[in-house]
């Protein structure tokens, strides 16, 4: 489909954008990923860890005609959701990545992207398109790159120059042609203060993310055990990690956003670990209904806060790591197991022991054996 003044109507799409909360737009023709060969390369060396769905995605990715048989052209849209708010150095306490303070993400700028999409149609009738905010093949991120809205910077997020990094991305498939933008240029240089931040060495190169090393797919994505080796390196990360942001210089240029939406939810900043471990699954569901932290599950997100604990060292923490070592999920339990021997104390030992005389379960008996050695092996306190 054809609109006679390609121009016109971009620029009305990026006027009536903002005004639906969008800080900034762009615009670029679809065709086939430019990036194909590394995204092939990404997969072949297995860097997306258990996340099946991007390999099993991976050629509907490489080409978004390959989604939308007559796409045109991606609109990708921005959305600042940073709250304004900082952190505090409390092990005693979960750190949840910021982008999950606030309400779910999905559903709020679906609802924008889509009225944004309502309105292309009452100025091009007939056309037709499809939105998405990160649930479908989409490469949001090159696309985002390969039109005027940022660049990629070497910690995989996309940057803009206006307000840096903390942002959600929505796009817009249309069978339109518009005015398209030139790509944006990379403004990392030789900074690399990302890379040295990253907790676990996750960004394996510039430009190249790890996800198995990943602690936002440790404590996300991730439906089995943690690796021991690296649940040290967690901290008192319960969902998400952010500190390759935090160090970005770019994102010196935020600015708080002014969506009630992803205001800080009281629950969500910085919460107390020790009363999430008794979260069960309805009441999970209640305290995080509408909220990112689902995706990460009950099981999953208690053995985050059991980790956590662990990590703290402190002897505050061994009452909920013993009340852990009796939940329902036998991941839970070999998580609490570990983190009991990393506090290394004899109550721990003991709540050890007996926890070994009654297990069943055969990795969390491993678990438990580990945690003993390491104890044993430790010095005295």
């Amino acid at each position: 489909m054809s609109v006679p003044n390609k121009s016109v109507l971009t620029e009305q799409i990026r006027t009536e954008a903002e005004r639906l909360g969008f800080f900034k737009v762009g615009v670029t023709r679809a065709r086939p990923l430019p990036s194909e060969e590394r995204l092939e390369r990404w997969l072949a060396d297995g860097m997306q860890g258990a996340m099946g769905y991007m390999e099993r995605q991976a050629e509907r990715r490489k080409d978004p005609r390959r989604v939308m048989e007559n796409a045109r052209s991606l609109v990708v849209a921005a959305m600042n959701y940073d709250s304004g708010d900082s952190l505090r150095d409390d092990p005693l306490r979960g750190r949840i990545s910021r982008y999950a303070w606030g309400d779910d993400y999905h559903g709020v700028v679906r609802a924008r992207l889509e009225e944004l999409y309502r309105f292309i149609r009452l100025q091009a009738p007939g056309a037709s398109g499809l939105c998405y905010v990160d649930t479908g093949p989409i490469m949001e991120k090159v696309w985002g790159a390969e039109s005027a809205l940022g660049w990629i910077g070497k910690h995989t997020n996309l940057i803009t120059r206006e307000q840096g990094s903390w942002f959600f991305i929505g796009v817009i498939l249309l069978d339109l042609e518009l005015e398209y933008d030139a790509a944006e240029r990379d403004y990392c240089g030789t900074c690399a203060r990302c890379i040295a931040a990253c907790p676990t060495g996750a960004i394996v190169a510039p430009y190249v993310l790890d996800a198995r090393l990943c602690i936002s797919y440790l404590t996300i994505e991730l439906r089995g055990p943690i690796p021991r080796a690296l649940r040290p390196l967690v901290g008192n990360r319960i969902y998400g990690c952010d500190d390759c942001q935090e160090v970005c210089p770019w994102n010196r240029f935020a600015v708080s956003s002014t969506e009630p939406a992803f205001q800080p939810r009281p629950g969500n900043w910085m919460p107390e670990l020790a009363p999430l471990v008794d979260l069960g699954p309805d009441e999970f569901n209640r305290r995080f209904a509408s909220s990112a932290v689902r995706r990460a599950g009950r099981d999953g997100f208690v053995r985050n806060v059991v980790v956590a604990l662990g990590n703290s060292r402190s002897s505050e923490a061994v009452p909920p790591l013993a009340r852990a070592l009796t939940d329902p999920s036998a991941l839970v339990r070999g998580h609490a197991s570990w983190a009991l021997g990393e506090i290394d104390c004899p109550e721990a030992r003991a709540l050890l022991e007996a926890a070994r005389a009654r297990e069943t379960d055969l990795e969390v008996l491993d678990e438990i054996d580990a945690a003993l050695a390491h104890s044993q092996e430790a010095p005295e306190p």
